[in-house]
């Protein structure tokens, strides 16, 4: 059990809370956790945040119930709660849609089963305060056939929370029970993979970073093995093998050392790379990264991490990333950053986008992000992909992505033909 409540929140299955204030949100987390998680009161509008609670729900496993504010808020602090609230859609796989039955269901809730539905996030309604009275025949068999599966509650009995929890089970997400392989794929039963680590400032104390760790464990999942070396000691232990690894993964940032020391013939790519495709779209943040080269001097580009980690010496993302893409552009390029959930609604005055590993996130919420740079027009990449065109060894990077790969060269030619026919004009 220890170990299901220490999974990252980004391998949980994210369950958001949704209604009117005061139609006991609070009560239906508390009842469902069977803990004193959020505060209970008469008064509308007491949760002000988002409340979080990681838990372990059998059989489901290790989920991360979010309790909202109530988004029918007045005023400028109701204004900004709806606005928090908002983006906590961004990253639920499932919403439970509290109604209260003595309010029943009017235009409120279609908005926000609409919202829901434009977002593809699977919908429990939840018809709480079961004393009051039932939920109208009409519209329980109009969801129904909307594929909107439905319970009735009792938060301060229990009625109805077996059956909530049932339907919590049938309703997970077919991509949760079978999420992607961080690389396993990539090696067969009884391969090797060399996992380069390099042991830097803001590594913890004691411990690997999160990619590191999850990779080691997808590794052996796989039955497959690993041997975790610095970039100092790379060369030596690939010299000690007697036969090449199957692939060798390095920290994005002792890219060009690894490159080197690496053979040829040895498959290599980065942590950041693999969780581009584990979290994201590889194809997405490749095609995304190819924009770099368009970028000119005065563009603005947004640096974006999951994490809030306090930056130390030469931050990755506020030192290292923009000094390597103003050397690579040969212009001087103006960086911003967010961190955490603040991912900013207006995108149009950036040219580009580059987002972490997203390691302490969940995929729905960095495919959320994607599809905000999409609907924005704005190119996004991740780390790992931008690091290694600004070093210049991208297609060594993804060379165990043969079609990703592909599309680099196909996407290459194009714009070098392109280049040369705008030259001969």
């Amino acid at each position: 059990m220890k170990g299901y409540r220490k999974a990252p929140r980004g391998l949980r299955l994210h369950i958001g809370l949704f209604g009117r204030r005061n139609v006991g949100k609070s009560s239906l987390l508390n009842r469902l956790t069977r803990q004193q998680v959020s505060i209970v009161s008469e008064v509308a509008g007491t949760t002000t945040d988002p409340v979080e609670k990681p838990m372990e729900l059998l059989p489901i496993g290790p989920v991360l119930f979010i309790d909202t504010a109530g988004i029918d808020d007045v005023g400028a602090l109701g204004e900004q709660r709806i606005r928090q609230t908002r983006r906590v859609f961004a990253r639920v796989d499932l919403a439970l849609l509290i109604v209260d039955l003595k309010i029943g269901w009017g235009d409120f809730e279609e908005k926000l089963r609409e919202e829901c539905r434009r977002r593809d996030i699977a919908v429990i309604a939840v018809f709480n305060k079961a004393d009051l009275g039932e939920p109208d025949r009409d519209l329980l068999d109009r969801l129904e056939r909307e594929k909107v599966a439905t319970v009735v509650t009792d938060a301060l009995s229990g009625r109805g929370f077996d059956q909530l929890r049932q339907c919590l089970i049938r309703e997970v997400p077919e991509e949760f029970l079978a999420p992607p392989t961080i690389l396993g794929d990539l090696l067969p039963p009884g391969e090797l993979a060399v996992l380069v680590v390099p042991i830097d400032k803001e590594a913890p104390k004691g411990r690997l970073i999160m990619p590191q760790v999850q990779s080691i464990r997808d590794i052996l999942d796989n039955d497959a093995y690993c041997l975790v070396v610095k970039e100092r000691e790379l060369r030596d232990a690939l010299e000690r093998l007697r036969r090449p690894p199957a692939l060798v993964v390095t920290d994005s940032q002792a890219f060009l050392k690894v490159a080197a020391d690496t053979p040829e013939e040895v498959r290599m790519t980065s942590f950041s790379i693999l969780f581009a495709r584990f979290k994201g779209d590889l194809d997405e943040y490749v095609r995304g990264g190819l924009a770099i080269d368009r970028l000119r001097a005065g563009d603005r580009v947004l640096v974006a991490e999951s994490c809030s980690h306090h930056p130390i010496g030469e931050d990755i993302g506020r030192v290292k990333i923009p000094r390597w893409l103003r050397q690579y552009t040969g212009g001087e390029l103006e960086f911003v950053h967010c961190q955490g959930h603040d991912f900013p609604d207006r995108l149009t005055d950036c040219k580009l986008v580059i987002h972490c590993a997203g390691c302490v996130t969940n995929r729905r919420e960095m495919l959320s992000r994607l599809m905000a740079c999409r609907e924005a027009g704005v190119p996004i990449t991740n780390y790992g992909v931008a690091i290694a065109l600004a070093l210049g060894i991208l297609e060594r990077a993804l060379s165990p992505f043969p079609a990703t790969l592909e599309m680099v060269r196909r996407e290459r030619a194009a714009a070098a033909g392109e280049s040369g026919l705008n030259m001969n004009k």
